[in-house]
């Protein structure tokens, strides 16, 4: 009797990257300057995701480079615009130009060091906005029902209150511009779910619950400080006697620091076997940051979101024009 129930749940949670590439694939494809993909990895997510309709790249970098990694691979990029960067900080420099040309929606990192790229997109001109950068990891966790997001893990260190507010509007927006739904439960984590002024996160969790209060945070329905695992469990929440909408049921999860969050990350991959795909937000345009230890399926994830992304971006500003 046990065993059908656990199926129907292995087949929900499967299935949760497998809705986000359809809806991406039911809109058009996202034109994205792809960034030195000169390894296998970079360039065959790359392709593949144009295979199946996600986006429409623009490869950036040394064509030698590209063509040979193409050749030795068998990958096929004969459909696909080249154009030539002498090396991986020229093709970031040249990726960013490319957008202020209006020539893509996307970027995709390639095989070059998040930071080569970064340096690039935050110099001046870049692609810098009001909005500091950040960095969500979209994750599908095969134990746990939601979708759940986790911010920031690869961008900002040590983010202060004002970074940290930031942070949780680009993951709400984020959330519900690309179809997870309206008003996302947001956990805002710590060591402990009460407020002390012996950790320093527990008393910024709860500035930026009132700062939603006062309406400097929308869109999203936020509780801190919560351990993770009130955070994630209905019974552990009960048992601390915590009472909320979030507790227990938390879609977007917001770590104290960029260490934390990168463990935390990388616990859920490798112990929950969790795929996470990856994107940065707060630039101009969103930008498609993979690792070469993810998954196929992560990738097309990664790019999936992004294509959502862009095209809520492009709605948006068609509908203010």
């Amino acid at each position: 009797m046990s065993v059908q129930p656990a199926k129907a749940a292995a087949d929900q949670t499967s299935s949760k990257y497998d809705r986000l590439i359809a809806a991406a694939k039911a809109i058009p494809p996202a034109v994205t300057l792809v960034v030195h993909p000169c390894d296998e990895s970079s360039l065959r997510g790359a392709v593949d995701a144009a295979k199946a309709g996600l986006i429409k790249p623009i490869l950036v970098g040394p064509v030698s480079k590209i063509r040979d990694t193409a050749s030795r691979h068998g990958i096929d990029i004969s459909n696909y615009e080249v154009v030539d960067a002498p090396h991986s900080e020229a093709a970031a420099a040249r990726a960013v130009e490319l957008i202020h040309e209006s020539k893509g929606e996307m970027l995709m990192k390639g095989s070059l060091h998040t930071d080569e790229l970064m340096r690039s997109v935050t110099a001046k001109p870049g692609l810098r906005t009001e909005r500091r950068i950040s960095h969500v990891f979209v994750m599908d966790v095969p134990a746990y029902a939601e979708t759940v997001f986790v911010t920031d893990a690869a961008i900002n260190i040590f983010p202060d209150l004002d970074c940290k507010r930031d942070i949780i509007q680009n993951a709400i927006d984020l959330f519900t511009q690309t179809g997870f739904g309206a008003l996302p439960r947001v956990a805002i984590l710590s060591a402990v779910e009460t407020v002390t002024s012996k950790i320093p996160s527990t008393i910024e969790a709860a500035a930026l619950c009132k700062m939603a209060d006062r309406g400097q945070i929308t869109g999203g329905l936020l509780d801190g400080p919560l351990a993770f695992d009130n955070a994630v469990d209905i019974e552990a929440a009960r048992i601390k006697g915590i009472k909320s909408e979030v507790a227990g049921r938390a879609q977007i999860l917001v770590v104290p620091d960029l260490e934390s969050g990168n463990m935390l990350a990388k616990n859920l991959a490798y112990f929950a076997k969790a795929d996470g795909a990856g994107i940065v937000l707060g630039a101009r345009v969103p930008i498609v940051l993979t690792s070469r230890a993810d998954s196929p399926r992560a990738r097309m994830a990664s790019c999936a979101v992004a294509a959502l992304y862009a095209d809520a971006r492009r709605r948006r500003a068609a509908a203010a024009a």
